[in-house]
This record gives structure tokens, sequence and C-alpha cells, in this order.
């Protein structure tokens, strides 16, 4: 999705001084990073800035043609598999076309936060913004903030063809209909957290494939991604043998879930089937080797840069980004 700019006329760094309630000199320092400048000053400027969209030296730029050639990207959790691997292929596909990159992370997707985040990318005088967040809530407030640059957006829940993405619907339809399809008829899902866009698109995935095929639709257990997780709801969940199958929302919970199996004394896949999704590089080395869905996150970072900068004549053609089965050890018919 992109947001198109504002009309009117760029903000000065008077305006900013006015809105932060400083001299333009201390708006001054700041931009240059002075050491002089409390840290409690320095965030007011940056807030400022980040509300009234501030691009530093705006009319010097107008008068010259030098451009800055940077890249912002907004990131509200990078220590997951699927948004590192896309920041990855973000930084080196710009890097190939001559531009530079600049990163943000917000630690809480709030909109004090995002502002801040947002300030210290238009501070670097970035030329379009790149949004890898995986909560609703962060999309709604940059729609708010509306960055005077174009901004691509990162999202598991639209497949439009106008913005870069994977239909994380029909990656998790395929993983439960292969389920079906080995003829389980008691089948569970392992959630991720509540409000993020990848988690809710998966699940809704589960939930249609189920009711279309006719099949009980049990409530799913709302996760965090990690594998303690997955080991400690293992533990509870499979005493009670209630389903023959489990279908978790990302690898690391699946194999949390594969460890508490072990303890319980279960077979995989004798017992329960285990289905993840990312595919992670681990996922084809654990034991047994996990059945799991596969997207492309490095593609999905060469389409932002591809979609803000145009295609690379260069590269070879994008491909479609279509969520794949891999079907290795972990599943079976049921006993």
């Amino acid at each position: 999705m992109s947001i198109p700019s504002r009309p009117g006329k760029p903000p000065s760094i008077r305006d900013v001084a006015r809105e932060a309630g400083v001299s333009h000199q201390t708006v001054s320092r700041v931009l240059n990073d002075h050491p002089s400048i409390r840290e409690e000053t320095r965030q007011r400027v940056l807030t400022a800035m980040a509300q009234l969209q501030y691009r530093p030296n705006a009319a010097a730029r107008a008068l010259s043609s030098a451009r800055s050639r940077t890249i912002g990207v907004l990131v509200s959790n990078r220590s997951q598999y699927g948004p590192a691997r896309s920041i990855e292929a973000i930084e080196a596909a710009a890097t190939r076309r001559g531009w530079y990159v600049a990163t943000a992370s917000v630690r809480s997707p709030d909109e004090d936060a995002l502002r801040d985040a947002l300030g210290t990318l238009i501070a670097q005088d970035i030329e379009g913004l790149i949004v890898v967040a995986p909560q609703v809530r962060v999309f709604e407030t940059i729609e708010a903030l509306a960055p005077r640059v174009p901004v691509i957006t990162l999202r598991g829940d639209v497949a439009d063809g106008a913005t870069p993405g994977v239909d994380e619907t029909a990656g998790a339809r395929l993983a439960t209909r292969h389920l079906i399809e080995l003829g389980h008829t008691t089948i569970r899902h392992l959630a991720g957290p509540r409000d993020w866009i990848e988690a809710d698109a998966r699940m809704q995935g589960f939930l249609h494939e189920l009711s279309d095929q006719d099949l009980p639709v049990p409530v799913p257990v709302l996760g965090d991604w990690t594998a303690e997780f997955g080991y400690r709801a293992g533990l509870q969940l499979l005493r009670w043998r209630d389903a023959t199958a489990y279908f978790c929302s990302n690898d690391h919970m699946a194999l949390g879930l594969m460890h508490a199996a072990r303890e319980l004394g279960l077979d995989v896949p004798g017992d329960v089937s285990i289905v993840g999704y990312d595919d992670v590089p681990e996922a084809a080395h654990l034991w047994p080797p996990l059945t799991t869905v596969r997207q492309d996150f490095a593609e999905l970072g060469r389409g932002c840069i591809a979609m803000l900068l145009g295609p690379d004549p260069d590269e070879p053609p994008l491909r479609p980004l279509v969520p794949q089965l891999v079907v290795r050890a972990t599943t079976a018919a049921p006993r």
C-alpha cells in the first residue's frame, strides 16, 4: 500500500523549534548529533519532527540535484525469522542499486514509539519508507501519521499485487488440507499472538479449511511463537489425546510440541502428526524432519525494493509469492 504525500508547504527548522519549544539552533544541534544536547531535549525535537513530518535540508535539496538515496525501514520485531530474512533481502537489493538503508526499531508498537522511530528516519532524509511490522495497530498508526514519502507496507494478510506479501491464509489452508487428506479428522491449532497479522491470517486459513471440510473446529490456542510455549502447551494438550494432528503457526512452536510429545512417550508421526510454518533452516534437520509451509522471505524483501524503486533491469523478474507445502517426516495417516 502506498500512501501519497500531503500537499502543502513543507515545514521548516523554525517550525520544528516552535513545536518542540526550543531554539532553531538546538534543532540544528540535534540534527548534527551534538554531544551537548540532553536526551530529553533530543527526544522532544525528534517527536516534533515526526509530528510535522519535517525533512532536513528540504530547501537545499530543492535547489540542487543532490539526493540522499536513503530508504527507511521501520521494524517492530526483527527477532523472528521471517522479518529478519526480509530485512536482509531489502538491504541487499537496495545496496545493489546504489541506495542506503536506515533502520529504526520500535520495542512497543504504540503511537509515541512509532513517532520517535519515524522521526529518527525522517531526520536521515529518507526518500521512501518500508514498514516491516506484524501488528495491525502499527499500520493504522503509520497511516494516521501519513509520512511525506512513498510508503510500502510488508504484511501477510493480502496478496493483491499492490502490496508485497504472501497469502498466509492460503498457506495455512495447505497445511490443514494436507492433514485432512492423510485422514485426520481431529486437528488442533497452536496460533501466534493476538493482533499479529500473520498469526490471524494463518488461524483464519485453518478455521476456514476445517469448516469447508465439515470437520469439527476446535478453539485455537494462542501462543507466542516460541519453542518454550509449544513445549509447555504440548505437555498439557497431548495428555488428553483428543486430537491426532496439530498445525502450528510457526516452526519454533512445532519444535516445542515435538519435544513435549517425545517426553510423554508419544511417537511423531505415529501417535500425532505435526505441521509447522515458515520452513526455518533448522526444520529439515530436526528429528524427525519437520513438515512445514515455506515462503520466500528473500523474494518478499526484493519485491519491496522493486515496488519502491521500480523493477531492476539487471535482476531476474520477481517470482510469484506463493506458499509451498514441504512434506517431510512429521506427518502420516492416523493409526
